[in-house]
């Protein structure tokens, strides 16, 4: 342990080789975080808090440059192991307020990663209201000029049926360049995303990156169910990034610490390259990812699921229409099938705001339920169903009779939503329901998947006596995330899937505790390449879970489309395979046999781009998987958005048009390689690879059809 004596000016507290950041105190016992060389004043305070009474030194949008943070002086640090992990907590301390403010930076040997928490105690006399806490800030950034003109932001915007939409601008697009010599003062806005209510990725997700020519990219991402903001911006001369949870002007957030309490912000995780750019980036921070969930045999096991819901029975299940979905999927190669909404649907006025005890609806499943779970066993798959846990229907009997204290309120008034209320999991008797109720599914009934849905935004949170509505929002997170981690303490072969109306609370505090995550409700094949491309920005690709739903009224083509494009991440397969003929089928059991060959090179590969991330109508559409043995790619071709209204017309006149694509893969760039078709052998695709240029020309002869290839290395010929 160093002591605030021992550290005299410019001192060296901390540093990460990989990321080439330094921690520093300087003689007044400021500590700022950023790279070897940089302006002491481009850098911000190691942690920002804003609290009543004590806010900011210049006001405006932005919440750096505050008045506590400025304030904040060095007091210590301990560094340590836990496990891989090397820790370093910075301890600080406010001399007005008695605020003490510990950091902790985590991270891993050799690793291109930094994950920061922040926790902060009243020391003092008073009571203090925070209404801002940073997790992470850093200052100092710039591109390989020194300058802000070359760098490149970029970020996600997610939305039900269209989540994790990259764009990307100039940072000066939106950080314009003010002459702060003019003026004397920097400016008072910034680039910011947050999020709103309770769907954490609603309208965005907590990721994001700065990039610059050379291929240096800093990409940062949030873990928080309940409130999350970014920020960058400009400070003399560089630019800066600060990363919260929720706060009092966007989530209604603040949190009163009398003398002795404490608050811990939600972590957020900075991954960094020198070269490489946006991929590398996503390469370091799937790593991260990995290190930081509950570990879990599904993450290697990746079996295929099957569920009823989408374009199948959507949400009306009985044991009749069922029984025969269950044969064909086993006779599929599906490993899990679920029961998806509807199975406790017994109310002739329609379940959705009824729903709250989860029985089985005896006019669905004559003889019950278990028959139907008993069959889907002797069919050689786990049984799986549909919950909606955190939710009680406006008419279900349990509305009325848990404690009013079990559900969200603000202003003493019970919230209600889409015709639900909304429990607050750290009430026991909420938990105490959901206990019970899981026990009967899992432990009597032997259900070995749960698909966890999530299907309201109930808001800023619940005021529980003198709490904020944001401090109630996160509070019964935690308490959630608490929940799920006791399910699998008692059930460890439990698979936890985490969705809300498909990715609308995709974020890394669930995903670091569930397996598998939902990436959409997205029903239209040709709409999905975009999001299954991306989706391994926002999650793991072994949790990604992906549509795959043929129909007997497709096309070869059609149901090769759908199935190739779940291949390299979570197959969750669907449709009414009962009902289509022996070509069609066996194209679909080709499929799922091609993930099973592959799904085991899942979990240690890596994500890469080779054409950028997808946009919305983009034709083309790549994303790959880097191995140690090989790399596997998938390729789409869609017809052009301006052409599909006009149908089949157009489909035929642009048949030839635009059917190849020469693909630059660089990590490839002079091997010698044969590429290998993998699926499917319907689609007419042809495939060469040029070492000299790293390039692979692929030819789709028909729009709306794709391919997943494989790339590994020709062995040496003897002699």
């Amino acid at each position: 342990m160093t002591t605030a004596v021992e550290a005299a000016e410019g001192s060296l507290l901390w540093s990460h080789e990989v990321l080439g950041l330094h921690a520093v105190v300087d003689s007044a016992g400021t500590v700022r975080l950023g790279a070897p060389g940089q302006d002491w004043n481009s850098l911000l305070p190691l942690v920002e808090v804003t609290a009543t009474g004590h806010g900011r030194n210049w006001s405006g949008e932005r919440f750096v440059e505050t008045v506590i943070g400025e304030r904040l002086t060095y007091r210590g640090h301990e560094t340590g192991q836990d496990g891989d992990w090397q820790c370093t907590t910075i301890r600080l301390a406010d001399p007005v307020t008695g605020l003490a403010v510990d950091i902790t930076l985590r991270t891993c040997p050799g690793a291109g990663f930094l994950r920061s928490q922040v926790r902060l105690v009243n020391e003092g006399s008073a009571p203090l209201r925070l209404e801002s806490v940073s997790s992470l800030a850093l200052g100092g950034m710039a591109d390989d000029k020194g300058t802000l003109d070359g760098l490149t932001l970029h970020w996600a915007d997610n939305d039900w049926l269209a989540e994790c939409r990259w764009r990307r601008a100039a940072f000066r697009d939106h950080v314009v360049a003010l002459n702060r010599s003019a003026h004397g003062h920097e400016g008072r806005g910034c680039f910011e995303r947050y999020s709103q209510g309770s769907w954490s990725t609603g309208r965005h997700l907590p990721v994001a990156a700065l990039t610059d020519p050379a291929g240096r990219a800093w990409l940062w991402q949030i873990e928080s169910s309940a409130g999350w903001r970014y920020e960058t911006g400009e400070r003399e001369g560089a630019a800066y990034v600060a990363l919260f949870g929720p706060d009092d002007a966007h989530h209604q957030w603040h949190q009163v610490l009398a003398p002795g309490e404490e608050f811990t912000t939600v972590p957020a995780v900075l991954a960094g390259v020198e070269t490489g750019g946006l991929d590398a980036a996503f390469g370091q921070l799937t790593d991260y990812r990995r290190r930081i969930r509950r570990r879990h045999p599904d993450h290697t096991a990746l079996p295929v699921i099957y569920n009823d819901y989408m374009n199948t029975l959507m949400g009306d299940p009985t044991t009749d229409r069922l029984l025969p979905l269950i044969e064909a999927a086993g006779a599929a190669g599906a490993e899990v099938f679920v029961i998806d909404a509807g199975w406790y649907d017994d109310d002739a006025q329609g379940w959705w705001d009824a729903v709250g005890a989860w029985e089985a609806a005896e006019s669905r499943f004559p003889g019950g339920i278990r028959r139907v779970l008993d069959t889907i066993r002797e069919h050689g798959m786990t049984p799986g169903l549909w919950l909606e846990p955190e939710v009680i229907g406006v008419r279900s009997p349990l509305a009325a009779t848990l404690p009013p204290e079990a559900f969200f309120r603000r202003g003493g008034v019970r919230v209600t939503e889409h015709g639900r209320h909304h429990l607050d999991l750290r009430h026991p008797a909420a938990r105490a329901h959901l206990d019970r109720v899981v026990d009967r599914i899992v432990g009597e009934w032997g259900v070995g998947y749960l698909k966890l849905d999530y299907n309201v935004n109930i808001g800023p949170g619940t005021e529980n006596g003198d709490e904020s509505a944001g401090a109630g929002l996160l509070g019964h997170h935690r308490a959630h995330l608490d929940w799920l981690g006791s399910l699998l303490d008692r059930y460890p072969g439990l698979v936890l899937e985490n969705c809300s109306s498909g990715g609308l609370r995709m974020d890394y505090a669930q995903l670091a505790v569930v397996q598998v995550q939902s990436t959409s409700d997205q029903q239209d094949p040709v709409r999905y390449p975009p999001i299954a491309a991306a989706a391994p920005t926002a999650v793991t690709p072994e949790q990604a879970a992906v549509w795959a739903y043929p129909q007997p009224d497709f096309s070869l083509d059609q149901i090769a489309f759908t199935l190739t494009g779940a291949l390299s991440s979570r197959i969750h397969l669907s449709g009414f395979l009962d009902r289509m003929n022996p070509e069609q089928f066996a194209l679909v059991r080709t499929g799922v046999s091609a993930y099973k060959a592959l799904r085991s090179e899942i979990p240690d590969s890596l994500p890469f781009w080779p054409l950028g991330l997808p946009s919305w109508e983009d034709t083309w559409i790549a994303s790959g998987l880097r191995g140690d043995s090989a790399t596997w790619l998938t390729l789409w071709r869609r017809q052009p958005a301006d052409e599909r209204e006009e149908g089949p017309r157009a489909q035929n006149r642009n048949a030839a048009a635009d059917s190849t694509r020469t693909v630059p893969i660089s990590h490839l760039h002079g091997a010698h390689l044969t590429p290998t078709l993998l699926y499917p052998s319907t689609s007419d695709a042809t495939a060469t690879w040029d070492a000299a240029a790293g390039e692979l020309t692929v030819s789709l002869p028909r729009p709306d059809t794709a391919v997943l290839l494989r790339l590994a290395a020709v062995p040496p010929t003897a002699g």
